[in-house]
C-alpha cells in the first residue's frame, strides 16, 4: 500500500448501551457519519455539516456534542447517546413525550437534537428557569415551531420527571 491509498480502521464504539464496530476509511470520519451511514442511526440529522446549527447533536458521556464537528476515532471508550437511545421498552422517554404532548415537533428535524440538549439540560438542572432552557438549546435551530413549544415542552419534562417519571 503506498502512502497515498486509504487505509481502512475497525472502530469499537458503545452507542446507546451497546458495543458497535464500524469499518472506517480512515480517521477523519465524523461521529454523524458513523452514526448515520455506518451504524444506521439516523436519528442523528446532519444539516450545517459546520456546527452551527445543533441539529446533529448527541451525548457523549452525557455532554452534548456536535457530531458533525467530532472525529469517531476521538470518541473511542465513551458512552454515546442518540435519539434512538431514549426510548426504552417501547416506552418514550419523558422528554420525548412532552415534545410530543406540546406540539413542539413539527417537521422533526431539530427535534433529536433539542431532545438531547433538553436532557443534559435537565440531568444538571432538574427545575430550569426558561432563562436557563433558552441559554441551553440556544445553539439548536429550528425553523418551525419559533422555540415557544420547545420551551413549553422542556418545562413539561421538567415537571414530569421531577414526580419520578425519570
Amino acid at each position: 500500500m503506498t502512502k497515498f491509498e486509504k487505509s481502512s480502521l475497525l472502530l469499537m464504539l458503545k452507542v446507546n448501551g451497546e458495543e458497535m464496530q464500524a469499518l472506517l476509511e480512515g480517521p477523519h470520519v465524523t461521529l454523524a457519519d458513523v452514526l448515520r451511514n455506518k451504524l444506521g442511526l439516523t436519528g442523528t440529522k446532519e444539516a450545517c455539516r459546520c456546527g452551527e446549527c445543533g441539529s446533529c447533536t448527541v451525548l457523549v458521556d452525557g455532554t452534548p456534542m456536535l457530531s458533525c464537528s467530532v472525529l469517531a476515532v476521538a470518541v473511542r471508550g465513551k458512552e454515546i447517546t442518540t435519539i434512538e437511545g431514549l426510548a426504552k421498552g417501547g416506552e418514550l422517554h419523558p422528554i420525548q413525550q412532552a415534545f410530543i404532548d406540546s406540539g413542539a415537533i413539527q417537521c422533526g428535524f431539530c427535534s433529536p437534537g433539542m431532545i438531547l440538549m433538553a436532557k443534559a439540560l435537565l440531568e444538571e438542572n432538574p427545575d430550569p428557569t426558561e432563562l436557563e432552557i433558552k441559554e441551553h438549546i440556544g445553539g439548536n435551530l429550528c425553523r418551525c415551531t419559533g422555540y415557544i413549544k420547545i420551551i413549553e415542552a422542556i418545562q413539561l419534562a421538567a415537571k414530569r420527571m421531577g414526580k419520578g417519571a425519570a
